[in-house]
């Protein structure tokens, strides 16, 4: 196996053996990424709805996905836009304002608005309660997207490529939640704003058969590597 005549053959199948029990174990990997993901969606949504207006957890940011509702008045001064957002084919914005309540504010995803409006025609005054699901903001994917290019002089960015609320938060001129509100839909409105939510499929996926495959060809070169040789060498 190890002679001058089979060495490079041997070192390939031992590469080739190795990267595909490292693949194996990166498919597992993402099966505990997965099972985490479920647990977190199905604890959350067990748990009974979170009145903001009457208490904010400490660990707040690790309530992703509990139901929640909160009563307060927007601050249309202060709102964002995330752009590449579309309502079935229809290019637009998501609108985010901030709702004022109890000396703080929670981010509100609005939602879907059409691309070159007025966002102030958009204005809902006075006290409103809105329900929704609690959300994690995320900065630029780690393959694909466009990074939010902020401002040198600290000025406020309006538009944005990411909710990425590390970097939302610190422009508003009063404290921010570390998370903000996904409303809930109806699916009867089509009057901009136009809330969405989205579609989970909490299963497993295919990781675990992904990895019984790449294990599978392992054992196939470290087991068949060697019977091949005495097949040639006969």
């Amino acid at each position: 196996m190890f002679s001058r005549k089979w060495l490079l053959t041997t070192l390939l199948a031992i590469v080739a053996a190795a990267v595909c029990v490292r693949l194996g174990i990166w498919q597992l990997d993402r099966l505990d990424q997965r099972r985490a993901f479920n647990l977190q969606v199905e604890t959350m949504r067990a748990a009974p709805l979170l009145d903001l207006n009457k208490e904010i957890p400490e660990n707040i940011s690790s309530m992703e996905w509990r139901a929640a509702t909160v009563t307060g008045e927007y601050d249309f001064e202060n709102q964002v836009a995330l752009r590449n957002m579309y309502n079935g084919d229809q290019y637009g914005y998501h609108l985010v304002t901030p709702l004022l309540f109890n000396g703080t504010a929670v981010l509100v995803d609005r939602g879907w608005i059409p691309p070159d409006v007025d966002w102030r025609s958009f204005d809902e005054p006075g006290e409103i309660n809105v329900s929704g699901q609690l959300r994690l903001g995320s900065g630029k994917p780690a393959i694909g997207g466009v990074a939010d290019a902020l401002p040198a002089t600290g000025e406020k960015l309006e538009i944005w490529n990411n909710f990425d609320l590390e970097h939302m938060v610190p422009q508003f001129p009063y404290p921010i939640l570390k998370v903000y509100l996904q409303p809930n839909v109806d699916t009867g409105d089509v009057t901009p704003p136009i809330p969405s939510q989205p579609v989970l499929e909490l299963t497993e996926g295919p990781h675990f058969g992904y990895a019984l495959q790449w294990f599978s060809f392992a054992a196939i070169l470290l087991i068949g590597y060697p019977f091949f040789l005495k097949k040639q060498e006969r």
